[in-house]
């Protein structure tokens, strides 16, 4: 019994050792892969932030508030994915009930990539990219020959509380650009012609007027 217990106490310590020292090689190298994240990804951002005519390129460094940006541009309330956030975080202790929060909360932004990549010209098959490889579809929305066109279909949510209506300083009003038809539905008091209605028909042009008679007395 004497000679077990030295041993087996010099075993737990010589693995506890182990751990300790993969833990030291392992947690350099993920701060690393995060710091490279965040530095590709603010990249991204100001590109497509510079393309949407957000002024100020240091916009795209700060976390969380380019998130809230670019839900901004996807035509949804910043304020909601803020409070999604800190109510994920806050309930993360419930089992279940803090998970699904966070998840409603990505889900916000794939709806507000959505409607990013709808004005970069992106169809709505674009958001698998965004579901698995978020990074990659930032770069290529960055990168590629698209340009910031708002004249497209309003949003669903669009007479909603989810509506985006916050005004900031230095981020564009998504109304649409000059020389592109305006949206009804996102213009205050101006709705959309019910469906199957015509405009109005033309008036018939005047007749021409009687030739002058040069018999006829003059006063």
């Amino acid at each position: 019994m004497d000679i077990i217990m030295p041993l087996s106490i010099s075993y737990d310590d010589g693995s506890g050792a182990a751990a300790l020292a993969f833990l030291l090689i392992l947690l350099p190298l993920f701060l690393l892969i995060a710091l490279a994240g965040y530095i590709i990804g603010s990249i991204f951002f100001m590109k497509i932030f510079e393309k949407a005519g957000v002024q100020g390129k240091w916009r795209a460094w700060v976390p969380i508030y380019n998130t809230l940006i670019f839900v901004k541009l996807g035509d949804l309330n910043p304020w909601w994915l803020l409070v999604l956030w800190l109510a994920g975080g806050v309930l993360s202790w419930v089992p279940v009930l803090g998970q699904l929060i966070l998840l409603a909360a990505f889900l916000y932004t794939l709806m507000a990539a959505w409607r990013v990549g709808l004005k970069l010209q992106k169809e709505a098959v674009w958001l698998i990219l965004y579901f698995f490889l978020t990074i990659v579809w930032l770069g290529i929305l960055a990168f590629d020959k698209s340009r910031w066109n708002t004249a497209i279909p309003a949003a669903p949510w669009a007479r909603t509380f989810l509506a985006d209506k916050t005004v900031w300083s230095g981020i564009p009003v998504q109304t649409p650009a000059g020389g592109f038809p305006s949206n009804p539905a996102t213009q205050p008091g101006a709705y959309p012609p019910p469906a199957g209605s015509y405009p109005p028909p033309a008036a018939p042009p005047a007749p021409p007027a009687a030739p002058e008679d040069p018999n006829a007395p003059r006063p």
